[in-house]
Order: C-alpha cells, then structure tokens, then sequence
C-alpha cells in the first residue's frame, strides 16, 4: 500500500542454526522474520506491552496435583507463537529485504498479525488464546491468570502457560486429546513429551506415583559458565563465617577496578532461579548476597562462590512430590 506519513518500522532477518535434540539428530537451520521495534513509538505504534506468565508456584502447585491424584501429564509447544496475535494499531514496515516488489520500492507492508520484535506482540498472542480457552468453557484461576481449569464430568482437566510453553493434566487421556485437537485447529502447535519446562526437568516414577523436579543440566551450565565447574564442593548454602555488611563494599579504586570485571549480577541471577525453581533451600544464602548488588565488594563475591560451591555438591537435588497415605 502507499506510504502514509507515518514513521514506520524496519525489519531484518535472523539466521540461527539449532542443534538437534540428540547427536544423531541433524542441526536445524531457521530463519526468522523480526520487526526492530525499538523504534517503536509509545502511544503511537502500541500502547500496553505486559504479558501475563505463569508463577513458579503455581508451577509447584500444579505438579503436586498432579502427584497426588495420578494425573496424566502433558506438553505442548506453539509454533512461532507471536504470529498469533492480532494487532489493535496501525503498524507500517518496510517491505523485507529480498522479497522487495520491483516497481513499488517505495510502497510499504500493513501489518495485520503480530510479529517478532515488536512491543505489543507477547500481550497480543496472550490475548488471543485468553479469548480462545474463555470460549472454549474454561476458566482463569483466581489466584493466577495463566492457569485455566475446566469441569468434565465432575473431574478437572489443568492447563498453564507460560509464553509459548503448556502443561495440560488431566485424570482422562481422552479428555486431553480432545484439548490438544481444539488447540490445534486454531494454532500451529507442537506436540511435546513432558519432561522438561523452563530448565525444570520432569522425572515420574509411574509405581509410587511420584515426580521429581530438579535442574541438573541448567545448574551444570552455570556452573561452566562462571568456571566454578572443578570448585571443591561444601555442605551448607552459606558458611557462619561470612559476616556480610555495607562496610565491606569497595572504597578504593583499586577493589573498584577489580569488582568492576566481576560478573556479580549475572551470578546471583543465575542462583536465583536456581532458588525459585529446585532449590529453596538457598532462600537465606540468597538474601544475604543479593542486598550489595549495586556495589559488591571481595567477600561478597567469595560468598556467592561458596553458594557456587554448594551447588556444586548437590547438583543431583531435587523437588519430589508424591502422595499421603490418606
């Protein structure tokens, strides 16, 4: 269509391989269309950008449900799930390279669907499959607005999401099936085993209906990343000789320059996902290294280390969730 005057958005191409899931599995090659929506003007190009996730408790929750009453477990996967949304603003963008209409170079794209990269796009596709699960008899938990449950015959059918990622439960297999057929008829959806969701992996032990929680590879990872990999493990998250305060912060240039090149952000981020997800057991370590962010001094830092360290030995830990004899 012509060019209105209006600004509009750029876009570009995103070339990405993907390893396979196993060696033997070859390497996928994806590429991905994505607006620049840093560009993007507020009150202009879109208005509201939050996106509602599903809380880690209600995680938790949800899997000692599924414990308890032996309920079926399974996952699913949207495809290019921010294509979903519809869009509610008038977005123009330039026409994508290679793919330019000769003798129109100067005509642009109006964007109907969401897109990669743009602001609105996650609360677009959240709105969309909000409306979609209302009208297909479900309801929102009160307590979290990413957890829907239905009724069938008297017994409860769970669905979470979280972006892209769901969990469904169910006691009947059937009744699961007919929801992933539901769901598949209005998007591109990827049938998964359930055995991971955000580097939680997921073990059940189908004889003592028990499932376990744990992070195994994800805490093995960080462990590389910050080569704390070979550290000597201890027993306790945190040791009673570290006496953490604001005095011990750096005041001179030289303890400045060398916290400067330590990555202590990245770290207690890292431990704290490690902390919501499968160990909360770091909860009073954590409190402790997390206040002096901004300004962490050396025996800070050897404090995290330590925590590292923990890690280290009890990589194998996990959640387990099971039932009573009641």
């Amino acid at each position: 269509m012509p060019k209105k005057k209006k600004k509009t958005i750029r876009c570009k191409w995103i070339f990405k391989r993907k390893e396979g899931l196993t060696p033997s599995e070859p390497p996928k090659f994806k590429a991905r269309l994505v607006a620049k929506g840093y560009s993007q003007i507020p009150g202009i190009d879109y208005n509201y950008v939050f996106s509602l996730v599903v809380k880690h408790s209600s995680i938790r929750t949800f899997f000692s449900i599924v414990a308890s009453d032996d309920l079926e477990l399974e996952q699913l996967d949207v495809k290019t799930v921010f294509l979903h949304g519809e869009l509610e603003e008038d977005i123009y963008m330039d026409q994508l390279e290679g793919f330019i209409v000769g003798g129109k170079e100067k005509f642009v794209c109006k964007l109907k669907r969401s897109l990669y990269g743009l602001k609105q796009s996650p609360r677009q596709w959240n709105k969309r499959f909000d409306l979609f699960m209302l009208l297909h008899g479900f309801k929102r938990s009160k307590y979290d607005s990413c957890v829907y449950i239905k009724h069938i015959n008297g017994s409860p059918i769970y669905l979470l999401l979280y972006v892209d990622d769901m969990l469904i439960a169910a006691k009947s297999k059937v009744e699961i099936t007919k929801l992933k057929k539901y769901l598949s008829s209005e998007f591109d959806m990827k049938d998964l085993t359930a055995k991971k969701i955000l580097s939680m992996e997921i073990t059940r032990d189908g004889k003592s209906s028990l499932l376990f929680l744990s992070q195994q590879n994800y805490i093995k990872k960080v462990l590389q990343r910050f080569n704390m990999h070979n550290a000597k493990a201890v027993s306790t998250p945190i040791a009673p000789h570290f006496k953490l305060s604001g005095a011990q912060c750096p005041n001179t240039d030289q303890d400045i320059e060398y916290m400067s090149r330590v990555p202590y952000s990245s770290v207690v981020g890292f431990l704290m996902y490690a902390m919501v997800c499968s160990h909360p057991n770091l909860t009073y370590a954590m409190s402790l290294v997390s206040r002096y962010m901004s300004n962490p001094s050396k025996e800070h830092w050897r404090a995290a280390q330590w925590i590292f360290r923990y890690l280290k030995g009890t990589t194998d830990f996990c959640l387990k969730f099971g039932r009573t004899e009641k």
